[in-house]
C-alpha cells in the first residue's frame, strides 16, 4: 500500500478547461449569482471567482503580441522669453560694521572682543578692568 492509496490523503480535484469556461460564462450572464452557479456545479464560490478574475484579466490583455515600444524621440521646443518687469530698486542697507577680533591683555587678564564692537562698549570694558586692578 503506497501513500497515494491511503484514504487520509486528499487529492486536489482538477477541472477541465472546458468545465471552467462553461461555469465562468454562466456566472457572467447578467443577473446570474456566482454563488448559485458554484453551488450547482459542486465547487466553492471562491474558486469560481478566481476563475472569473483570470478570465477577465486575460480578456483585458491583448491577444496578439504587442509591437515593440517605439524608441523615445526628442521633440522641438521653443522658449519665448516673457517681458521682465523691472525690479524695484533695492533698499539701501546700513553699512556693515567690520567684523573682527580685538584682544587686550591688561594686568594678567585677556579680554577678547569679537564682531562689531562699538566704542562705548570697549570703553566700559576697559574702565571695569581698570577698577578691578
Amino acid at each position: 500500500m503506497n501513500d497515494q492509496d491511503t484514504p487520509s490523503k486528499r487529492r486536489r480535484r482538477e477541472h477541465s478547461p472546458m468545465f471552467k469556461r462553461e461555469l465562468v460564462a454562466r456566472s457572467l450572464v447578467p443577473g446570474a449569482s456566482v454563488a448559485a452557479v458554484a453551488l450547482e456545479a459542486g465547487i466553492n464560490s471562491n474558486l469560481l471567482f478566481a476563475w472569473r478574475r483570470m478570465h477577465l484579466s486575460a480578456q483585458e490583455q491583448p491577444q496578439t503580441p504587442a509591437p515593440s515600444e517605439p524608441s523615445p524621440m526628442l521633440l522641438p521646443v521653443t522658449i519665448e522669453a516673457a517681458p521682465v518687469a523691472p525690479c524695484p530698486s533695492p533698499t539701501v542697507a546700513a553699512p556693515r560694521q567690520p567684523a573682527g577680533t580685538i584682544e587686550i591683555d591688561v594686568g594678567g587678564a585677556r579680554v577678547r572682543l569679537r564682531g562689531a564692537v562699538d566704542e562705548v562698549s570697549v570703553r566700559h570694558v576697559l574702565q571695569t578692568l581698570k577698577a578691578l586692578a
